[in-house]
């Protein structure tokens, strides 16, 4: 699939939440020139542990393929308190935007801090959560940022999500089968 971000870059940062949803998305971006520098940042993630196997695994791709990833602050205490008052909205609901906003404020803070003037993130490849949510929070995050661009793509399309698949199989991912935190756990 070729993909060409907003603005000229070589090298994006990319906002990953985890292996499996990332592997494809670094794999285009690799293929079409674009070196992407692995922002991981998940306060949202519940319990500890499952933050330490998504990072664990989103290192362990990210160094097979010569890649910089970074490892934001866990702050999940932190996050609890950016979320209350929130706790029983629905998936999509208000409290996933709230998360997105934070997620990515961080990232284009980083880009900005890094001299990078392009991110994206893999959220936008999951088809449990909402594109105009994503980009609704991306489009947030860089407005304190006139030297960042958030590029809104659609990391489901041109085959993507069926390489994704192949992907997990390959590399054997760790394939959590939640967002990530403690209120997407209901009924699970």
């Amino acid at each position: 699939m070729h993909v060409e971000p907003p603005v000229r870059a070589k090298e994006i940062l990319l906002h990953t939440c985890c292996a499996p949803c990332s592997s494809a998305i670094i794999e285009c971006l690799l293929e079409n020139g674009i070196r992407p520098l692995i922002y991981y940042f998940n306060p949202n993630i519940y319990p500890l542990e499952e933050y330490e196997i998504r990072k664990a695994e989103c290192t362990r791709y990210a160094q097979s393929l010569g890649l910089t990833i970074v490892d934001g602050d866990y702050d999940h205490a932190g996050w609890l308190r950016e979320m209350a008052g929130m706790e029983n909205e629905p998936e999509r609901g208000g409290r996933c935007l709230r998360c997105f906003k934070l997620r990515l404020m961080a990232s284009a803070r980083y880009a900005s801090e890094n001299g990078l003037k392009v991110f994206t993130t893999t959220l936008a490849s999951s088809r449990w959560k909402s594109l105009e949510q994503i980009n609704a929070a991306g489009r947030y995050a860089v407005s304190p940022y006139p030297d960042v661009t958030f590029w809104e793509q659609n990391w489901r399309k041109g085959g993507l999500s069926e390489r994704r698949r192949q992907l997990l199989q390959e590399h054997q991912f760790y394939n959590q089968l939640y967002c990530g935190c403690e209120f997407s756990m209901r009924g699970k």
